[in-house]
């Protein structure tokens, strides 16, 4: 159970951030609406949570192979090869996280100043970028966990979107028939 909680830890924590700020900015609307009064602080905690829901969502996305890629050029191609050139593409990305990874962890463990401050939350700016480590080192991690079970167990991870369109085409196809 912890493992599979773990494996769906972007799932819960992005829905955990979207519900959040929705509701913190649905608070702030009808607080401002019905009583002429806005809380300040909402609305910089509501652009927080959106950024880090943006960067989990990223790494959740890698997780489901959910990505934009080219891929007219794979037409050409017999399918077997297919999944050796993606995962040959995948280490630039793996190569570009890794080196924003460093970047970043760089950026907000050392040369960031402990004086930087929200400027209606008073929190260290440090809390606020500690995404970008996490959200890189995850994304990493799962580009590295989807090429294994493509390449390795053999598995066939199918794009989420590319499903949708092909149960659109099967039902327009049955209609016709």
């Amino acid at each position: 159970m912890f493992w599979k909680f773990l494996d769906n830890i972007e799932s819960v924590i992005c829905r955990v951030l979207l519900s959040g700020f929705v509701i913190l900015l649905f608070v702030q609307i009808v607080s401002r609406e019905a009583f002429g009064y806005s809380f300040s602080w909402i609305e910089e905690l509501s652009v927080y949570m959106f950024v880090w829901f943006v960067y989990f969502g990223a790494s959740y996305a890698a997780k489901m192979s959910a990505h934009n890629r080219v891929t007219f050029q794979f037409k050409f191609l017999p399918d077997h090869y297919i999944k050796y050139i993606e995962a040959f593409a995948d280490l630039f990305w793996i190569f570009f996280n890794v080196c924003f990874l460093y970047l970043s962890y760089d950026f907000v463990f050392n040369k960031m100043n402990k004086f930087w401050k929200s400027q209606t939350l008073g929190i260290e700016m440090k809390y606020i970028y500690m995404v970008l480590p996490i959200a890189f080192a995850l994304m990493t991690i799962r580009i590295l966990q989807v090429n294994y079970r493509k390449l390795i167990k053999g598995e066939n991870i199918a794009d989420p979107d590319q499903i949708d369109l092909d149960e659109i085409k099967a039902a327009t196809d049955a209609a016709k028939s």
